[in-house]
């Protein structure tokens, strides 16, 4: 199935060669809007692609040009609280590095653990913690991607780090930086929990990003993510939690977050 979907999206991007893939989070599709010259491809249409069924993410593949580059982006991520196993994320990222991606920009909607990242802010990842309970590489392994025992030491490539680091301040964006912590969700986190992940040492929680990263380190894809925050954390405020206000959050984060990442893929 994997050399079968990258075939089926080889033969659809045509002259286009991307080596960039963006992976867009919930409210951050509009970053999706600004790739020309766009070649668009549901997921429908690949073999290892699920439906995806969340509102805020489209379902399909975009090709097209970012800033001079060929690139790919997904608008729309594979969750694994819709039911979906975690190997159907490693097929697809597996697929993607069949067809010549060697970078993934990846983002998401997360929740702030600390009082002093507010929502509408950007969150440079620089390390994640895996709290979901599943791992996409559980399986036997094909040594032809990657290695049995992948090393995680620099999963958010500290080299792309640097140069988005750089590329905000050039652009007057503000950026922190920190750790994510995955959940499988789909409920949002007690109280409890949100003390709990604090004290665990991360910055900001979600649901989605890790399974992508691990694959895209086991296949020797260079990883740079983003959080845009959208809420705080249960307690760390009155009031209830909602997909709504996510989505929300994302839409005004998400202007910074295109100029940001298109200036940065200008660069590699």
């Amino acid at each position: 199935m994997i050399e079968q979907t990258a075939e089926q999206i080889k033969n659809k991007l045509g002259k286009l060669k991307p080596e960039i893939l963006i992976i867009l989070g919930s409210g951050l599709g509009s970053l999706g809007d600004s790739i020309e010259n766009k070649i668009i491809i549901p997921y429908n249409e690949l073999a290892a692609f699920p439906q995806i069924h969340i509102q805020g993410h489209k379902g399909q593949l975009i090709a097209g040009s970012l800033n001079g580059k060929d690139v790919l982006c997904m608008q729309g991520r594979i969750h694994l609280y819709e039911g979906h196993d975690p190997q159907i994320i490693n097929s697809v990222i597996k697929a993607f590095r069949l067809i010549g991606i060697k970078k993934l920009i990846v983002t998401n909607a997360a929740g702030s653990l600390r009082t002093d990242l507010k929502p509408g802010s950007i969150m440079l990842i620089k390390d994640h913690i895996n709290f979901s309970g599943r791992n996409p590489l559980i399986g036997p392994n094909d040594d032809k991607y990657g290695p049995r025992f992948p090393d995680m030491s620099n999963a958010y490539d500290r080299n792309l780090r640097e140069l988005a680091a750089q590329t905000a301040k050039q652009l007057d964006i503000p950026l922190q930086e920190g750790t994510y912590l995955m959940v499988s969700g789909p409920n949002f986190e007690t109280a409890a929990e949100i003390k709990a992940f604090a004290l665990l040492g991360a910055d900001a929680v979600g649901m989605s990003t890790v399974p992508e990263v691990i694959c895209a380190v086991h296949s020797e894809i260079k990883v740079l993510g983003f959080s845009v925050i959208t809420n705080f954390g249960t307690g760390l405020r009155s009031g209830v939690q909602s997909h709504k206000e996510t989505l929300r959050e994302g839409e005004k984060a998400a202007q910074n977050l295109t100029k940001l990442v298109t200036s940065v893929i200008g660069e590699l």
